[in-house]
């Protein structure tokens, strides 16, 4: 649903905005694009003629979130999922911003590139979708790319997708240059030799399966190396995906010692385990791998804590042909911009997380690390705004999913919460029917 830029008052409903750090009631009214305020009393004070009001009748409103690691499959895959599906996906998933990743055909190494991305997505998405560029022509771990001009060209930050730099010098190379032009680096942390032909994370579960297990160590190793080049170089890191303890204990170090480093976690590895994957579940089959019930509970309290400080759908579209496989032959990969809200709603809950820490994480915190607009509702910022009901009930049916592949982990899941309206630049772009 896309309708015209008329005001819009959301009136009588709960404000969540961390960026405040705020929770309370208030209205919030939108025109030309902006948000003008965002307190209570604005109804009762009037406003412009032709407003569409909406009662949101305590309604949870708050920034459009903002999705760290997607994957968009134009150019070069557009049958796995296109900017026009992916953004449709999106809205009705409360993301207002996907920042897509470099893992396309071709790799986006260049500066043409990066502007075909911004353009297309421009001309065919109802989103905002920003890119990423990569770290290494061609995602090759070899020879770094011009961070210059991509970063002028509109890329927001640099990784090498699902791939990992191993060569030492290479990365510390990259990281004294992510100093000097004050860019982002988003790593994959994981050494493939030591997973090798993993297929799901190491241990007895795997043994039962009778399948080959990747062993968390294959990404403690990697963090373990990129923060000590951190501290050598002063670049900015960010950990794409941490799954393990090993690796939030790393993280904690770093801190505690001043370095500028982030990291995500996948709403996937904070909400499920490697037992979900229960009778060989291809749509479970991730990578990272879905890791231990007790490394689950130590990513929600990192989470909770703010050591982790962004919440990604790792968003990674695969066709039947691919999943409707043996598990170990299956693709690794789930959809998720339709379900990383809900699925993190399950963790307010069950009172494992508050709700303005899962918006920071998945709104306010991508917004300041990547220098992009949103993750607020001050006035004078860009209307990217939600409207969430936190206890509505629903089932999830793959049937109307608006991803063009279906292969989501909470096929016929029950939720509690889910996005009402999406509106971006002050335009409504999703309306739940």
């Amino acid at each position: 649903m896309l309708t015209d830029r008329r005001p819009i008052l959301l009136a009588n409903a709960r404000l969540i905005d961390p960026s405040r750090d705020l929770d309370t009631p208030g209205d919030v009214l939108i025109a030309d694009g902006m948000i003008r305020e965002a307190r209570r009393g604005i109804g009762a004070a009037g406003v412009p003629e032709g407003t569409e009001i909406v009662n949101c009748a305590g309604k949870i409103v708050a920034p459009g979130l903002i999705d760290m690691r997607a994957f968009v499959g134009e150019p070069g895959a557009s049958h796995r999922e296109t900017f026009a599906s992916a953004s449709y996906a999106a809205a009705a998933g409360g993301i207002t911003t996907i920042i897509c990743q470099p893992d396309t055909s071709p790799v986006i190494d260049n500066s043409a590139t990066v502007d075909f991305v911004r353009r297309r997505a421009r001309d065919t998405a109802i989103v905002n979708i920003h890119p990423m560029a990569a770290l290494t022509k061609g995602m090759e771990g070899r020879e770094m790319t011009e961070y210059g001009l991509l970063k002028a060209a509109g890329a927001v930050a640099f990784t090498d997708g699902a791939h990992s730099v191993m060569n030492a010098q290479v990365m510390r190379r990259l990281l004294t240059y992510a100093r000097d032009f004050e860019v982002l680096i988003v790593h994959h942390t994981e050494d493939p030799h030591l997973s090798g032909e993993g297929v799901m994370n190491e241990g007895e579960f795997a043994t039962r399966l009778g399948l080959f297990g990747a062993p968390a160590a294959a990404e403690a190793i990697v963090l373990e190396r990129d923060i000590r080049l951190v501290a050598l170089t002063g670049g900015r890191y960010h950990a794409a995906s941490v799954t393990c303890r090993d690796s939030l204990e790393i993280l904690k170090r770093a801190r505690d010692a001043g370095l500028a480093v982030s990291a995500s976690a996948s709403i996937n590895h904070l909400t499920l385990n490697e037992n979900d994957i229960g009778p060989y579940r291809t749509f479970l089959k991730l990578s990272p791998p879905l890791r231990s019930e007790e490394d689950r509970v130590a990513l929600v309290e990192a989470l909770a804590s703010g050591l982790i400080d962004v919440v990604m759908s790792d968003h990674n579209p695969q066709d039947v042909e691919t999943k409707r496989l043996p598990f170990a032959e299956a693709a690794a990969g789930a959809i998720g911009l339709e379900t990383m809200l809900s699925a993190g709603l399950r963790l307010v809950h069950s009172g494992e997380l508050d709700l303005k820490t899962l918006i920071r994480a998945m709104s306010t915190r991508p917004a300041k690390l990547l220098g992009v607009p949103g993750g607020t509702l001050r006035a004078g910022s860009a209307a990217d705004v939600i409207v969430i009901d936190p206890d509505l009930p629903w089932v999830l049916d793959p049937a109307d999913l608006k991803s063009q592949c279906k292969n989501t982990p909470f096929d016929e899941a029950r939720f509690s919460g889910r996005v009402t309206r999406t509106i971006v630049g002050g335009r409504t772009v999703y309306q739940l029917p």
